[in-house]
């Protein structure tokens, strides 16, 4: 599926029920928690499901521990009182879910037994917390990266999605599944796959969706194709691939590109040189590995408003490059919220001292590197900054998989000129220059701005036409499995001529149904051989919603994922964890010997026993007063006086148990080497046999004082052990997330 929310932070007043798992927005999303307080007001109960008490979990009607790693134990625990109580949305499952019998299967197995054995909680909060959500509908399921950072992320949120399905919790407003993103703009940032593994739009790296960007960006394809090495290092389908066609290596993994066998790597050589752009380190695991890993560059570069501890945590003494890039408020343009709606915003004021806004900064580049002309072929460019606008329309142009096309930059200047017309509640605008329209024209807004689609506030929502934002599930893994249809049976949106399932449009599937000349002469010429997809008019969109059909196809929903490594979520104990006693049940994956290009460690690590030098579960997180890397907010004299000093939250059972006091300096050693010295603060808030740090610190490394390494002036005012310095290797079977919520370390005074 996509990555992003189905529904939007304003349509969770409409929830009867909001079940936060892996998530604590009071300090990771403290905005979105005011529209969790409306829902409540309308009478909505809230389950907090976390392996700690959080701020959030204080105004819970119920709260559920659970062991870090467990939430598919609990998820299919919560499933079995579900199905054992009939309390599954039987109807919805029949016309929009598939594989929901497999899924089924592998609850039966998570008795409330097994379930409290695994994630120590008990039958009788399983059982309350699967009853408050089965009978109080419509109900949200909220995430964030307490879900998605293990092993078996992938298997978390595949987990989460079943769960509303079962219920029928799909579609309908307020309810949805709904992660929250960190960021103002890592929904666009994925959307526009600034990874390693697609095109803009998840068009993946075939050679058609190649040709198809060729196209847009009006390139020679066979010019792009010489911007790669065209040696073969991995095989697909017992074929030769070349690197242009197979995921690079993420972000979780650069470490490994610099410091791995080089006969190991799937590509010509390792990498020598490294741009963290907008990137904080500290973020990100293995911290005393990543050291190495930037000494032994070539080159590092540094694009950020402050030096970050990109600058300091290392110990180069050449080829390091910082190069200051603006804030928000000296650029401007649209960023893409987690609801995906698309939002305008203004330069404030003009950069300061010698900042420049990143699409400056990448025109530079690109002309040093003698491609400006290509990159900004269709794009106007003022003083070396490519004009915003044109750029937008370029991505119109293109992105016609998830209908970022009819969001023109004229139609989002509106939208941000007349917020006052839109309901605070469904984004609906009433009245005003935007009527009907729903703020920022969440994705897929189809078809051409002409077109005038509303946007979609709520994905796969069948009760209003296609045309007025109404949707269904994708047909985007063909019309059937195994003789059992894939389409959906006896379900539509209103309007929908069909009125059934049907599968993706195309040019022949308009001619076979009679629709082919409902399109002009120009669109056939673009459209004639083409999906909805890759018809860059856009016509072959506009004809099947004039029909009332979504152009992707009207599919059921997938609850078995038959390509991934668990096609069916299964529990799997963390790499590194204390539970031996569940880990011939329980086992890990094996080893890899590629995955974006890089050997993956699993089974090798968790065949040994660390847990009886390191027995506590080490676990990560947010505090409310500090965000991401921290660099910024910990140079805000206001935040920083908040929060001076790094910490860890032990329990009084282990503080007791290890002659630690709060307050007191300790050591938090991990398994793999390395430690840091933090102050101790002894609370309940976490269980015995878990200790929680937040990620946000950095400038002190395993003791040391590294601030007279900051370039003069921007040391920030509060600087820390970087918890990440202590967290372990582990990466998800499918995206390779870092796994940063469990792993095992031991304490001790300083």
């Amino acid at each position: 599926g996509y990555g992003a929310m189905t529904n939007s932070y304003n349509d969770i007043h409409n929830s009867k029920a909001m079940l936060l798992i892996g998530s604590n927005p009071a300090e990771a999303h403290p905005v979105s928690l005011q529209h969790l307080f409306r829902a409540k007001e309308n009478g909505a109960k809230m389950l907090v499901i976390d392996p700690r008490y959080t701020r959030t979990a204080a105004h819970a009607d119920q709260f559920m521990r659970i062991r870090p790693g467990s939430d598919v134990a609990v998820i299919w625990g919560m499933m079995w009182h579900i199905f054992e109580n009939g309390w599954e949305d039987k109807k919805f499952i029949s016309q929009r879910v598939y594989g929901m019998d497999d899924v089924r299967a592998e609850v039966a197995k998570w008795t409330p037994d097994e379930v409290e054995r695994v994630s120590g909680a008990p039958e009788k909060e399983v059982r309350a917390a699967a009853e408050l959500m089965a009978k109080h509908k419509p109900g949200t399921f909220i995430w964030c990266m307490g879900g998605t950072q293990h092993t078996i992320g992938n298997n978390n949120t595949r987990a989460y999605c079943a769960f509303q399905l079962a219920l029928g919790n799909m579609g309908v407003s307020g309810g949805g599944a709904n992660i929250f993103r960190g960021h103002d703009n890592v929904q666009g940032a994925t959307d526009f796959c600034v990874l390693s593994h697609s095109l803009p739009g998840y068009y993946g790296l075939s050679a058609g969706a190649w040709k198809h960007w060729s196209k847009v960006w009006d390139l020679d394809y066979e010019w792009v194709k010489t911007r790669f090495d065209q040696d073969s290092y991995e095989e697909k389908k017992g074929k030769p691939v070349t690197p242009m066609n197979t995921p690079g290596v993420p972000v979780s993994r650069w470490i490994d590109s610099v410091l791995e066998d080089k006969n190991l790597f799937a590509q010509r050589d390792n990498v020598k040189a490294m741009f963290l752009w907008g990137h904080a380190p500290n973020s990100q695991t293995r911290g005393v590995e990543m050291k190495k890993a930037m000494e032994k560059l070539d080159m590092l570069v540094i694009i950020d408003p402050y030096p970050t501890a990109s600058a300091v945590m290392h110990d180069r003494k050449d080829g390091t490059y910082l190069l200051p890039a603006t804030t928000q408020f000296e650029t401007h343009g649209s960023v893409t919220a987690s609801n995906r709606s698309l939002q305008w915003r203004d330069r404030i004021i003009e950069p300061l001292f010698e900042s420049l806004p990143d699409h400056t900064i990448m025109y530079k580049f690109a002309k040093k590197f003698g491609y400006a002309d290509k990159l900004c072929k269709h794009i106007a460019v003022n003083n070396d900054e490519p004009v915003i606008e044109d750029i937008t329309r370029e991505f119109n142009k293109g992105m016609w998989t998830i209908g970022y096309t009819g969001q023109s930059p004229e139609r989002l200047k509106q939208h941000q000129q007349n917020w006052h017309t839109f309901n605070t509640t469904s984004l609906k605008a009433e009245g005003g220059p935007a009527n009907g329209d729903y703020y920022g024209m969440p994705w897929p807004c189809w078809g051409t701005a002409e077109m005038k689609h509303p946007g979609t506030p709520l994905l796969y929502d069948t009760s209003k036409p296609v045309a007025e934002g109404g949707l269904n599930f994708r047909a985007r893994f063909g019309v059937e499995r195994n003789g059992e249809t894939l389409l959906a049976e006896g379900s539509a949106p209103v309007g929908n001529e069909i009125g059934d399932g049907h599968p993706e449009f195309t040019a022949d599937l308009l001619k076979k149904l009679g629709w082919w000349d409902d399109l002009t002469a120009d669109e056939k010429a673009l459209a004639d051989g083409k999906n909805w997809k890759t018809d860059r008019s856009g016509g072959i969109q506009r004809v099947a919603i004039k029909h009332g059909c979504a152009p992707f196809g009207n599919a059921k929903a997938r609850a078995v994922v038959w390509t991934f490594p668990d096609p069916v979520p299964i529990h799997r104990e963390p790499l590194y964890t204390n539970r031996r006693d569940l880990v011939e049940k329980y086992p890990t994956y094996e080893d890899r010997k590629s995955h974006y290009r890089l050997p993956v460690r699993y089974q090798s690590i968790q065949a040994k026993n660390y847990a009886d030098d390191f027995p506590l579960i080490h676990t990560s997180g947010r505090l409310v007063e500090y965000e991401g890397g921290g660099d910024e907010s910990r140079s805000n004299p206001w935040l920083a006086e908040l929060q001076q000093e790094m910490f860890t939250e032990i329990n009084p059972v282990d503080a007791n148990n290890n002659n630690i006091q709060d307050g007191m300096a300790i050591w938090v050693e991990g398994p793999e080497g390395s430690r840091i010295r933090v102050k101790a603060m002894v609370t309940d808030r976490v269980a015995p046999g878990v200790v929680f740090s937040p990620f946000h610190f950095a400038g002190h490394m395993q003791g040391k004082d590294l601030r007279d390494k900051y370039p003069k002036g921007s040391d920030p005012y509060v600087l820390g052990e970087a918890a990440n310095t202590v967290f372990t290797y582990g990466y998800d079977s499918v995206t390779q997330m870092q796994e940063s919520k469990c792993t095992l370390c031991k304490i001790y005074p300083a």
